[in-house]
């Protein structure tokens, strides 16, 4: 299968791979969650400039381990300044969270920024994340369609990736880790990579969810760690990834979605077993977010030393677990040769 890819994506997405053409990347565009969760650590409203301290301690001492970090607009300036020299830089696009009072959880942009002034800045890549549930009312899907086309024309336009992240729901369930809710994910995560990995998006890159929850996957760590009952087998879990796996006709990395490091390392040496050909991750809390309470009790110096110490030993280890499970970005094309860089 022969891929047509213009220059500008091609090496934007080299840049934010490594030489393997594995994409591991540090997730750091967190904003009102951060505030709030830094507040707590604080015991007082966290002021933005610690929100912003905060992010620039661990890019500075994480992006020498990861391949690119992904920020935000509203907090993340400096971090991006003070990111290593050969780590590339993603951006966060959308607005973050969404309007409780209104149907369907609907995504909107950061109304002062354009990808044209983010190419302006240095930036990477684009990154939208998105709330979706494929099983949604057609009403709420087609204004979600149309919002993800939209931004896919602006990437292209600008001739610059566009990451994609939908984070799958169901209003009907109340608790998204719960066990009703992970009988439901496999099914929610397929639809939405069918639905997405279509040419209309002019998506680059899907940073999706794994298709199962690992704590009610029979037999593993995650699952036994937490006393919780299984939804899953070992067999039934590996065929959900392999099977999600098979709908992707454009690159794919792997989110942590806030689960403990222990947890998101042995679902990455999952996926590894099940052979999908994942490219990566965009790795957040799963790295820093213990940081949050060493910032709150010991401020910039205990983070950076607890960064330096355990926050590198992780970083380091999910490389070692990512050179032998995931596969080179353009694997999906069926090899880098496949693909014809055109100019831009």
């Amino acid at each position: 299968m022969t891929v047509n890819m213009t220059k500008g994506k091609y090496e934007a997405l080299t840049r934010l791979s490594d030489e393997h053409g594995l994409i591991i990347a540090t997730a750091l565009d967190q904003r009102g969650s951060l505030k709030k969760s830094l507040t707590k650590a604080l015991g007082q409203e966290a002021e933005v400039k610690q929100v912003e301290e905060f992010k620039v301690a661990v890019t500075e001492e994480l992006t020498p381990y990861s391949t690119a970090i992904l920020l935000d607009p509203e907090y993340g300036w400096s971090a991006a300044e003070a990111r290593d020299k050969q780590a590339g830089l993603l951006i966060a696009y959308e607005k973050t969270g969404y309007d409780a009072t209104v149907q369907g959880r609907l995504p909107d942009l950061l109304p002062e920024w354009s990808v044209r002034r983010y190419l302006e800045k240095g930036v990477d890549a684009i990154k939208i994340l998105m709330y979706y549930d494929p099983d949604d009312a057609a009403h709420i899907n087609d204004q979600k369609h149309a919002f993800i086309e939209r931004v896919g024309a602006e990437c292209k336009a600008n001739d610059i990736p566009f990451f994609f992240e939908p984070v799958t729901y169901c209003d009907d369930i109340a608790d998204a880790k719960g066990p009703e809710y992970a009988k439901v994910k496999p099914d929610k995560v397929k639809k939405s990579m069918r639905e997405f990995t279509k040419p209309q998006y002019h998506l680059d890159c899907l940073k999706v969810e794994v298709p199962v929850n690992m704590t009610y996957v029979s037999g593993t760590a995650a699952n036994r760690g937490h006393e919780a009952e299984a939804v899953y087998t070992r067999a039934e879990a590996l065929q959900h990834f392999k099977d999600t796996a098979s709908i992707a006709t454009v690159p794919f990395i792997y989110l942590s979605g806030g689960v403990s490091n222990e947890d998101f390392i042995e679902t990455l040496e999952f996926a590894g077993e099940a052979g999908v050909p994942f490219s990566g991750v965009l790795c957040g809390r799963a790295t820093w977010q213990d940081g949050i309470a060493v910032y709150g009790k010991d401020g910039d110096e205990g983070l950076r030393a607890w960064l330096k110490d355990e926050g590198v030993k992780r970083m380091e280890h999910l490389n070692r677990v990512l050179q032998k499970s995931a596969k080179p970005w353009w694997t999906v094309y069926g090899g880098k040769e496949q693909i014809v860089v055109a100019e831009s």
